[in-house]
């Protein structure tokens, strides 16, 4: 296939680093690959130590030497650009979305592409309305009064490292906040879907006044940049979004310099359908919330947790539910569910499945992969072991655990029970069902479907789902120092 047009103006069968303000190659390159056809669709420059070091020098010298963390309507100013230039590029951003990340067209218009852009224009909203300072009033000392007050500022240097499966939305989420707080970045693009990211790097350096070295993007087919930018003693923040096991890496390694480190990791959300529930209308939302890209999202309810009296009754509607995904194409208009990111991935969610049926649990529908590219049908696996790998490990594949609870305080107890707290969801009369949810330990959750992701809400989880918040007023303060005075 011929590789997408790109918005830049430049050989879309090569992109480019951005450090210091300037588009520079590598000296050598990796490609990235359709996984809807397995086909090259481009090549990433393979950044190279040295590259690396120079984009986290530039970000330092552009934090310690310019106005950037001090000029807030400036970075405002840069922000409205940004977005501006999003928004221009819209359609050749979609494109290069399809065909890299394998994500349907439909969800371009929503979480894969356009609300992500809405990020950028929430925080350039936000900047002049937020206030840096806070007072704290007077005390008396020794016979004197003595003024207090909090100045927010900018934390400094933040190494951004992005997963494959909506690289533009984690992007954005890490860029637009430190941006606007003042911080300089070095934007690290995920191996499986570099292209994307570099791109909003040529962005910004053709069409922003943002000074050099303010954002760098690079890539790498490797794991060695990413521990160069969670070890330089330059990086003061590290923002990551990825499994948990990475997480717990970076963590131990960002140790060593004491940064301070935001973790999005993984998830093994639990939805509960209680028993007081619209079955035809739940079941419904379970399967097509499993199957939106692919199973490819750490927040998705990958866990069914239904009443025991009725688990084979829902079990019916959510295979027939299932039947209804239209898998395909994913630039067709129509298709809902695309491939997984890669045949490693594929398999790795396949053994899975096999391993799960081996232990017990009962395969409804599913479990098989289709090619060409890396296809895997919408799997259903009834009566699952709530303690089982199927129900406690995350998959990143569109596969469905059906667990039954005999009553809401045993729902609770199975929804509880894992390592991980990143959202969730339930379907029930609402006064019940917000009972039940205010007692589940997760950082976001939907009832009756309410859709709590957006721009202006914090996003993040409790336990080994991550540390800290993205997104909103929460995320812009991942990114900012307080510091206290006084005066008399």
């Amino acid at each position: 296939m011929s590789a997408p047009h790109m918005p830049t103006g430049t050989d879309p069968a090569t992109r480019r680093l951005l450090i210091d303000g300037r588009l520079v190659t590598a000296e050598g390159t990796f490609a990235s690959t359709n996984p809807a056809t397995g086909e090259i669709v481009g090549y990433a420059p393979d950044a190279t130590p040295a590259q690396g070091n120079a984009a986290i020098a530039a970000a330092r010298r552009a934090f310690d030497e310019t106005t950037w963390a001090t000029d807030p309507e400036f970075r405002a100013h840069c922000l409205d650009q940004f977005h501006r230039a999003l928004i221009d590029n819209l359609e050749e951003l979609r494109e290069l979305t399809i065909a890299e990340v394998g994500s349907t067209r439909m969800l371009t218009h929503a979480g894969q592409l356009e609300d992500p852009i809405k990020i950028v224009r929430y925080y350039a909203d936000l900047l002049p309305h937020y206030s840096m300072t806070e007072d704290l009033g007077t005390v008396e000392f020794n016979g004197r009064q003595h003024r207090r007050w909090v100045e927010k500022e900018a934390a400094g240097v933040v190494a951004a490292i992005v997963a494959y499966n909506y690289p533009t939305q984690l992007a954005l989420a890490k860029l637009a906040p430190a941006l606007a707080a003042g911080c300089t970045v070095v934007l690290k693009a995920a191996p499986d879907t570099p292209l994307v990211t570099l791109a909003l790097g040529e962005l910004i350096a053709r069409h922003t006044d943002i000074p050099a070295g303010v954002v760098n993007v690079v890539s790498a087919a490797d794991v060695a940049l990413g521990e160069l930018l969670t070890t330089h003693p330059d990086v003061d923040v590290v923002s990551f979004t990825g499994s948990t096991a990475v997480g717990r890496t970076i963590m131990a390694a960002a140790s060593n310099t004491l940064k301070r480190v935001f973790l999005e990791l993984g998830g093994k959300s639990a939805l509960i359908l209680l028993d007081d529930a619209d079955y035809e209308k739940s079941a419904l939302f379970a399967a097509f919330g499993i199957t939106i890209h692919a199973g490819q999202g750490c927040a998705l309810t990958s866990r069914l947790l239904v009443p025991r009296k009725d688990h084979d009754r829902i079990v019916e509607l959510v295979a027939a539910s299932f039947a209804r995904v239209r898998s395909g194409d994913p630039a067709a208009p129509k298709t809902y569910m695309g491939p997984l990111i890669s045949e490693r991935q594929r398999d790795k969610v396949d053994a899975m499945v096999q391993r799960a049926v081996a232990a017990g649990a009962r395969l409804v529908t599913g479990g098989r992969k289709v090619d060409p590219g890396y296809f895997y049908t919408p799997t259903l696996l009834a009566g699952v072991d709530p303690d089982s790998e199927i129900a406690q490990q995350e998959v990143f594949g569109p596969v469905l655990a059906v667990i039954p609870f005999d009553d809401d305080d045993d729902a609770v107890r199975i929804a509880n029970n894992s390592a991980y707290g990143l959202s969730g969801g339930i379907f029930g009369t609402e006064q019940r069902a917000l009972a039940v949810a205010r007692r589940i330990r997760t950082g976001t959750f939907a009832i009756n479907g309410g859709n709590y992701f957006h721009a202006d809400a914090p996003f993040g989880g409790y336990k080994q789902s991550g540390i800290g918040r993205e997104m909103g007023v929460a995320g812009l303060e991942e990114f900012l120092e307080r510091k206290t005075l006084a005066a008399v």
